[in-house]
């Protein structure tokens, strides 16, 4: 396999370059993205592009990639604003669309890393979503308009390319040792916020389980659309009790603007649609990727059991970890420098 990973420098496609480098039928992997990997990589090579990926054309072109693994969708508003949101997720989505389907292009599997909050969260949602239900509200924030964008592109795609194998994963909320996200950053505080009278239902799939899935979706012929979340569900009570945090209820009027002055503390940013979970939740039906073959490790209570000794592990002995820094000399030396020692030889 020929490998093209997008968003390299991001968590998720470090840590999916990583698992790749160990498939003995992965021949080569290329990774775009403007930030350098977190991760030390051996066998994959990077290339820093634009965030709108507008030399990707070219790439797939000179490599002759067979398979693209999209994981450089942006779903955590706190950390982007809306023009690099729209600007990542529908752009560089487009051209990456548009590289995939070229005159002699030689991709012929795509697979697409996306998020549950495409579904939205409201009063009136189902029990749970399948994956052809739609939302029962409007997109209210960016990321969520951006998401549906990009899906209609992606659907689109598939229909004007039956060659090609197209697979798109959506994600529910992530927990794990390493990975920082909206409600891993609130767990984390000393005291959780939530909505008076609200006690949603949620689901949790671990880190491990994305990256897993991910390289599932590679090894494996599975066209279509898949919800992926552990099984089960927990109420955020129940959460905040395994996870040893006391609640702070915010007022179920006018939330948004009750969060505001912890946003401006730089203690937690709630955003929009993390509000909105936290007052409706949103359950999505996983049965499609588990008949696809997929196992799950780790369902939402024990995803939700190992961030929580994960905490415990922090408290007692801290979080010293010095972090990766990519420096391409660095990383020269250590692939060609006959100095450096490898196995078999």
């Amino acid at each position: 396999m020929r490998i093209l990973v997008t968003g390299l420098g991001t968590f998720w496609g470090s840590r999916l370059a990583q698992a790749l480098e160990a498939l003995d039928d992965v021949e080569v992997i290329v990774g775009l993205d403007t930030d350098e990997p977190r991760l030390p990589l051996e066998r994959t090579e990077f290339v820093r592009a634009d965030s709108d990926y507008s030399i990707l054309q070219r790439i797939v072109k000179a490599t002759r990639v067979d398979t693209i693994l999209h994981t450089h969708l942006l779903v955590d508003s706190t950390e982007h604003g809306t023009r690099r949101m729209h600007e990542v997720n529908v752009i560089g989505t487009m051209n990456l669309l548009a590289a995939a389907g070229a005159a002699g292009s030689t991709v012929r599997k795509l697979i697409v890393k996306s998020s549950t909050l495409i579904y939205g969260a409201g009063k009136r949602d189902p029990y749970f979503f399948r994956e052809e239900m739609e939302r029962t509200t409007p997109p209210r924030t960016e990321v969520e308009r951006s998401l549906l964008e990009t899906s209609a592109f992606v659907r689109d795609f598939a229909v004007d390319n039956p060659h090609v194998i197209v697979t798109k994963l959506r994600f529910c909320n992530v927990l794990g040792d390493d990975i920082s996200s909206p409600f891993s950053k609130a767990l984390r505080l000393p005291i959780v916020p939530e909505i008076m009278g609200f006690d949603p239902r949620l689901q949790f799939i671990h880190e491990d389980d994305i990256t897993r899935a991910l390289v599932f979706a590679t090894q494996n012929d599975v066209p279509g659309v898949f919800n992926v979340a552990g099984r089960g569900t927990m109420p955020w009570s129940e959460v905040c009790r395994v996870v040893g945090k006391r609640r702070v209820p915010l007022p179920p009027v006018l939330t948004n603007w009750a969060a505001e002055p912890l946003r401006m503390a730089r203690v937690v940013d709630l955003p929009p649609e993390v509000l909105d979970l936290l007052r409706y939740g949103r359950v999505v039906d996983t049965r499609a990727f588990r008949r696809a073959g997929f196992e799950y490790q780790y369902t939402t209570a024990a995803t939700v059991n190992a961030f929580a000794r994960s905490l415990r592990l922090e408290g007692v002995i801290g979080d010293n970890n010095p972090s990766y820094r990519y420096q391409r000399d660095v990383e020269t030396f250590f692939r060609h420098s006959p100095a450096v020692h490898r196995e078999g030889s």
